[in-house]
């Protein structure tokens, strides 16, 4: 009888110390910043540049 309560409590015992795995979805959404604008303001006041100093200086070229 007391080897069957033993095998009892011990099978309990084991049963809950399982593993557990869950998932879970963020609260906050993913965010992204990606700076492409700046490189392309950039790129335009670089060409604005180049186009006074053409107007300005014609015979350079």
């Amino acid at each position: 009888m007391k080897k069957a309560v033993l095998i009892m409590l011990s099978a309990t015992a084991l049963s809950a110390c399982s593993p557990t795995v869950k998932l879970e979805a963020p609260d906050k959404p993913i965010e992204i910043n990606m700076n492409v604008n700046i490189e392309h303001r950039v790129k335009v006041e670089i060409e604005r540049d180049v186009q006074d100093a053409i107007a300005k200086n014609g015979d350079i070229f």
